[in-house]
């Protein structure tokens, strides 16, 4: 953060700083899952450390809950102003990747920090919702947060922060397509994708994608990437083919990679750069969707500062 953190004792005598950074790896978490972007949850972390620190924290009972709150408030109305920067963003929006190598189950310590694990496609569904509705969501169905605590985050009784985190269950469920639980097989979908893809092989692509895939990208208008989805197994194999063919090369690697908590892919257009990340939601064997990020502006906490930043 750019502003020092203060040394203010806290109520229970130690310094305003520990108690902040004891609970800094959650805190961004949550707002990482509301917000669907790493950039906007250091925004709020930063706000949120300005305002802990000027708050009159003798009066704090729980640190935690108590910067909940704050967290969830400051998510709250960004999210009301994302809404109109999305609507004139161009093409579509993706929320931005998390990528981790190991494929090691989460510790319980682990899910006390990050919580369950929130997919790319479950993301861009959760832009459906509501501001209340993706708050109570991601508090109570990823983070274990009771009721009473969102009540007070979002200012709503016990009932009603419920019934938000009902709704928004039922619009998920609506909105998301099929998927599977099995990471095997979705890695194995995974992996005989990248196969064709390599190949250039059509009859392999349409062998493991959906009839009914839908492939979304992001490039964000700085990078070439379709500006609405592409529709049906024929057509995405073809789009397919036709990206490899043109950015892949032996000097551009690909890799496995977990993708917010799934087997996905990672290309690299230069050594240790991402390009671009492809996440995958598969069902029955098959790919019914996957969500291509190349706006380079969504993959800068995956990358290494620029020389001289």
């Amino acid at each position: 953060m750019s502003d020092e953190p203060s040394t203010t004792a806290t109520a229970t005598g130690r310094p305003a700083q520990d108690a902040f950074e004891a609970n800094r790896r959650y805190l961004g978490s949550v707002a990482y899952r509301m917000l669907g972007s790493f950039t906007d949850a250091e925004d709020v972390l930063q706000e949120a450390w300005l305002r802990w620190r000027a708050a009159d924290r003798g009066d704090v009972a729980d640190p935690r809950a108590y910067l909940t709150t704050v967290v969830t408030r400051l998510c709250y109305d960004q999210l009301g102003s994302a809404r109109a920067r999305r609507e004139s963003y161009f093409g579509e929006w993706l929320p931005e990747p998390s990528l981790s190598y190991q494929d090691t189950p989460a510790s319980p310590a682990d899910l006390a920090e990050r919580g369950e694990s929130v997919s790319l496609a479950l993301l861009a569904v959760l832009e459906q919702l509501t501001p209340a509705e993706r708050a109570a969501f991601v508090l109570h169905d990823v983070f274990a947060v009771g009721f009473e605590e969102i009540a007070a985050s979002l200012d709503r009784t016990p009932d009603a922060a419920r019934q938000l985190a009902s709704r928004a269950r039922r619009r998920v469920r609506e909105g998301g397509r099929r998927a599977c639980a099995d990471p095997a097989e979705h890695r194995q979908a995974v992996e005989a994708f990248a196969a064709a893809s390599a190949r250039g092989d059509i009859e392999g692509l349409l062998a493991v994608l959906d009839p009914d895939i839908v492939w979304h990208s992001d490039g964000g208008g700085i990078v070439s990437a379709g500006a609405r989805p592409v529709l049906g197994s024929d057509k995405v194999a073809r789009l397919v083919a036709g990206l490899v063919a043109k950015w892949i090369t032996s000097d551009t690697p690909v890799e496995f990679a977990t993708v917010n908590g799934e087997p996905g892919l990672v290309w690299y257009p230069r050594p240790g750069v991402v390009g671009g990340v492809i996440a995958f939601t598969v069902a029955g064997g098959r790919i019914t969707e996957a969500y291509t990020v190349v706006n380079p502006e969504k993959l800068g906490h995956l990358n290494p500062p620029a020389a001289g930043a």
